[in-house]
């Protein structure tokens, strides 16, 4: 490592584990009212509750959630939604790149594309075994409607929910939709990492641009829409899916039978919107904060391994 700089060591698998949980909290702290808004317009129309709720678009949304629930609304599910980052992304993203060397045959230089879509589908699915839990208990607080910032909750904190939903559904309850999870989670990984990959390559191989903050924008922000468009189906699925009380759904497929027999195909893109502006924000910031936690990372870890 003598003489080289933080960029140009590749960074251990570590510091690509620890440095993918972190940004990936870093980016849902930014972007989590993003997704309840999603989680919301998600399950509008599946009850009488969220019928009553009215939500109209991303900011109409939040509007009527800190007008209706409080300010702190747009937030519940948010401690959930870090404990899932850390378990989550960590995998997802932190072994992306050692599986995808794992898959590639000896003395390949470049990885397939076919090698970097199996990676995906593998840490996406091994990421959902480990976080399911955090999933659902996360769903569970954002899809929650209160009628006031006084009004009784199911659940009075992130633990309680864990053991209720234990105590009241079992433990299978806690990995509720996880078939669906795995679909929806195997190609968003696939969307984000293989298209992030690529992108990010392209534009380095041909010198379009060198590897700093406009590579990783473009390359983070081409990955969010590419997940948004090919994930928003087997998304609604899910949410439906876990929000649902026991036996209202047979299984994440007679969900999917319901909502197309009851409201229509276009169901499936139900919030659309806050989808891609919550994975296009979430993207662009954890990707860019992932590479330069990397840089510092290494950094560290040069200067205590230096003899000087």
């Amino acid at each position: 490592m003598v003489g080289l700089k933080p960029s140009e060591v590749p960074p251990t698998t570590a510091v690509k584990f620890l440095g993918a949980g972190t940004a990936a909290c870093f980016a849902d702290l930014l972007t989590f009212p993003l997704d309840t808004a999603k989680v919301r317009l998600q399950i509008q129309g599946e009850n009488q509750v969220a019928r009553s709720a009215q939500y109209r678009g991303v900011l109409g949304t939040i509007l009527t959630m800190v007008r209706t629930e409080g300010p702190r609304s747009p937030y519940k599910g948010l401690v959930a939604g870090l404990q899932r980052q850390m378990s989550f992304a960590s995998v997802r993203i932190g072994l992306y790149d050692s599986v995808k060397q794992f898959y590639t045959p000896k003395g390949s230089d470049h990885s397939s594309i076919t090698t970097r879509i199996l990676a995906g589908c593998t840490t996406g699915a091994m990421a959902v075994t480990c976080a399911q839990p955090t999933d659902v208990v996360k769903i569970r607080f954002q899809a929650s409607v209160q009628a006031g910032p006084g009004s009784n909750r199911k659940y009075s904190g992130t633990m309680d929910a864990y053991r209720t939903i234990a105590r009241e559904e079992g433990v299978r309850g806690l990995w509720k939709g996880t078939l669906p999870n795995i679909t929806r989670n195997a190609i968003i990984n696939c969307a984000e990492m293989v298209t992030y990959d690529v992108i990010k390559e392209k534009l380095l191989d041909y010198h379009l641009l060198t590897d700093n903050f406009p590579c990783h924008f473009i390359s983070a922000f081409g990955a969010g829409f590419c997940a948004t468009v090919v994930a928003s189906p087997v998304d609604v699925v899910k949410t439906r899916y876990m929000n649902s009380p026991p036996g209202h759904y047979r299984s994440p497929f007679d969900c999917m039978l319901k909502m197309v027999t009851q409201e229509g195909p276009t169901a499936f893109y139900k919030g659309f919107t806050p989808s891609f502006l919550r994975l296009g924000a979430w993207n662009v910031v954890m990707f860019v904060t992932y590479e330069q936690l990397k840089r510092a990372l290494m950094k560290v870890q040069m200067l205590r391994e230096s003899p000087f």
